[in-house]
């Protein structure tokens, strides 16, 4: 899978940067870890992946054990990358919903950023039983649809703990992107504004013509342990904790953009009366 091959790729530059930062050439690294050259080659072109073992040779011969642990880190990231969305496409979506309450459930703080879509916790029924519908579609395997719609309703359970506390940040253009049909979009919206008086909730909005100020895709962090973010094939789970470190730097500039409060509430208040106005019989 191409992901893969793209982790691995990094990883084998970065220890590439290692040695030559240590100013070896391949065959004097190789001579200090005992290894043919070839495998020097391998591990930095990306056609292999060292095991934490080779890390740990590999970072004492170019004297980087400082760094050892965000290598170990990333290689741990890259065995894992598919295993669990493949899982997914075995066992049904209602196996990854049971998942991500329990690992909501222990997690004192999330933040969420999803630019195109409205994250699982503030959704309607209709509109996450069309959003499980595409990706029950595109991933194939077994189809448990209302059992996974039920499940992620059984999320929002997490919201009545009043220890817990939750920023998410949505882009104005998920307000507007049709998601189900216009009648699944006008209830979503309307649950929306009654989102917003959750006590242990900050759920901001990015205006549409916000500054581009950092590339981002939908990702989720949880305390300041892992981070989850989602690609077409698979959903990867971060652990690194300079990764995190940069999840964390993305969302506070895109928290910083976001409307809050009666602005926040102005923007989804306008979203859906431009939805209530193209529906069929509407006085506009």
């Amino acid at each position: 899978m191409r992901a893969v091959d793209d982790a691995r790729a990094a990883l084998g530059a970065r220890l590439r940067e290692l040695r030559r930062a240590a100013h070896l050439s391949g065959v004097d690294l190789a001579a200090r870890c005992d290894w043919h050259s070839s495998k020097i080659s391998r591990i930095e072109r990306g056609k292999q992946a060292p095991s934490e073992a080779d890390l740990a040779v590999w970072c004492e011969a170019c004297g980087a054990l400082n760094v050892l642990d965000d290598l170990v880190a990333s290689l741990r990231n890259l065995r894992a990358m598919y295993l669990e969305w493949q899982r997914t496409v075995t066992a049904g979506h209602a196996h990854r919903q049971r998942q991500s309450i329990k690992l909501e459930g222990q997690t004192r703080l999330i933040r969420w950023f999803a630019p195109d879509t409205l994250p699982g916790l503030l959704q309607t029924e209709g509109y996450a039983r069309a959003i499980l519908r595409a990706c029950i579609a595109i991933t194939g395997g077994r189809d448990d649809l209302e059992e996974a719609v039920a499940m992620r309703m059984a999320r929002k359970g997490v919201f009545q703990r009043r220890e817990h506390r939750f920023h998410i940040l949505i882009s104005e253009a998920g307000l507007h992107r049709t998601v189900g049909d216009s009648a699944v979009m006008a209830a979503q919206l309307e649950h929306l504004l009654g989102e917003l008086a959750r006590p242990n909730l900050l759920l901001g909005v990015i205006p549409l013509d916000a500054e581009y100020c950092a590339p981002a895709t939908n990702f989720v962090i949880y305390d300041r342990t892992q981070v989850l973010t989602e690609t077409v094939s698979a959903e990867l789970t971060i652990t690194r904790p300079s990764e995190i470190a940069l999840h964390e730097k993305t969302f506070a500039l895109l928290a910083g953009q976001a409307a809050y409060g009666d602005a926040a509430r102005a923007l989804i208040t306008n979203a859906l009366a431009r939805r209530t106005a193209a529906e069929p019989g509407s006085d506009l």
